[in-house]
């Protein structure tokens, strides 16, 4: 494997460092300062935001995340969304290629009929809208899809929807138009072809979000929302692909998702072990620098080891889903998705306790950073999920010599 990036990948990496160090870390500041002006339970859209995506659009930086859009391969998008990970609230919404609206775009490509994506994936390439992916339910374990709940029952020329979704991502903000929806159409069926998934636009009868909940105590400006469907109402042709196809769906939307969580992870790491590096020089304890106290050049030390062999385990998972696709590369999909979080987390703790009090306040990025970095371990399947489908490829796997 060739580590050395594509001129392709070379260029663009190269404009969007320009753009984070032009733009957006500059907009940072101005982003939270908007948002605490209007307190935080407020879920408008910061106007610098549509400032950005102009500037992004204008630089080429746009709708990256898939081969078809932005022209780059799995691994040569790897390193750009590390780059984003440097500001994951700001760089990958501006960029069109944050979550959850990358995996419901990528839903809709491959699933979608030609009026679904007219109505709802071109304004998403566009940006002028967003979406949500309600399948997490308060009332089951939904690591396990089968146990999802909320009932699709067809009547007549219409989909009549009821249950109950939480951890909607997205929904807070009114630029949210469409939510894919997964529950069951066949209760009686084999496990894996019980449900399906239907299209439901925000403003549909019967359809409430009744509150938006925080992640640890932060309330994101898009939110992640409970939602209530009541004798929901939508056609028959909202469905995607067919009745009984929600579980294939689910599986092929999640796996390029995974793994831009994991790449993001790093960029988050590689800035907490910058502010490390940073913090370390410029205070004085004991006598001496914190850069030259043993236990601070071993937190250094681990945490670049730690974010390269994340990073190496992330490239090769992205290389493999170039040659074999997300079904060939399950495995490491699963294992990058439980690694590359633990390790950020890692890092970032260290950062957050050589910073001291200023580290667990809202004066640096890195409490944030642990928020969102410690909820990586539940999206997209709790770490338990993907330890259990490691060890089972593990348990059945072949060896060369046993003895």
């Amino acid at each position: 494997m060739d580590f050395t990036l594509s001129a392709k990948a070379e260029d663009v990496s190269g404009r969007m460092w320009d753009f984070m160090r032009d733009q957006v870390f500059p907009a940072e500041p101005v982003y939270e300062e908007w948002r605490a002006a209007r307190g935080h339970d407020d879920h408008a859209h910061p106007p610098v935001l549509e400032e950005l995506k102009t500037e992004a659009r204008k630089r080429g930086l746009w709708n990256l995340f898939h081969h078809e859009l932005g022209g780059m391969t799995n691994l040569e998008y790897a390193s750009i969304a590390e780059i984003m990970g440097w500001s994951p609230t700001i760089a990958p919404e501006v960029t069109n290629c944050g979550a959850p609206d990358t995996g419901n775009m990528e839903t809709l490509m491959l699933f979608g009929t030609q009026e679904q994506k007219d109505r709802w994936l071109a304004p998403l390439l566009e940006g002028e809208i967003r979406s949500g992916f309600a399948m997490t339910e308060p009332d089951v374990a939904s690591s396990d899809a089968r146990n999802i709940q909320t009932s699709i029952v067809r009547d007549g020329d219409e989909y009549v929807i009821n249950g109950r979704k939480w951890w909607t991502s997205g929904a807070a903000d009114e630029r949210c138009q469409i939510f894919i929806v997964m529950g069951k159409t066949d209760p009686e069926g084999a496990p894996h072809r019980q449900q399906s998934m239907v299209l439901v636009p925000r403003d549909t009868p019967g359809l409430e979000i009744v509150r938006h909940l925080p992640v640890f105590g932060y309330q994101d400006q898009h939110g992640h929302s409970e939602l209530r469907f009541t004798d929901v109402r939508v056609p028959v042709t909202n469905i995607l692909s067919g009745e009984g196809d929600g579980f294939m769906i689910a599986q092929a939307r999640l796996g390029p998702g995974r793994i831009h969580h994991c790449m993001r992870a790093i960029g988050m790491a590689e800035r907490a072990l910058a502010l490390m590096v940073e913090r370390s020089q410029a205070r004085v304890a004991f006598g001496r620098p914190l850069a030259e106290q043993g236990t601070v050049r071993e937190s250094i030390a681990l945490s670049r080891i730690e974010i390269d062999q994340a990073r190496l385990y992330v490239l090769k998972t992205a290389d493999l889903i170039d040659r074999y696709g997300a079904k060939g590369a399950r495995t490491e999909i699963s294992a990058i998705k439980v690694a590359a979080p633990r390790v950020a987390l890692d890092v970032i703790d260290r950062a957050i306790q050589l910073h001291g009090g200023a580290g667990v306040s809202n004066d640096t990025i890195l409490a944030r950073f642990y928020a969102s970095a410690r909820t990586l371990r539940i999206v997209d399947g709790p770490d338990a999920v993907h330890i259990r489908g490691v060890a089972k490829e593990e348990l059945a796997r072949e060896r060369p010599y046993s003895g």
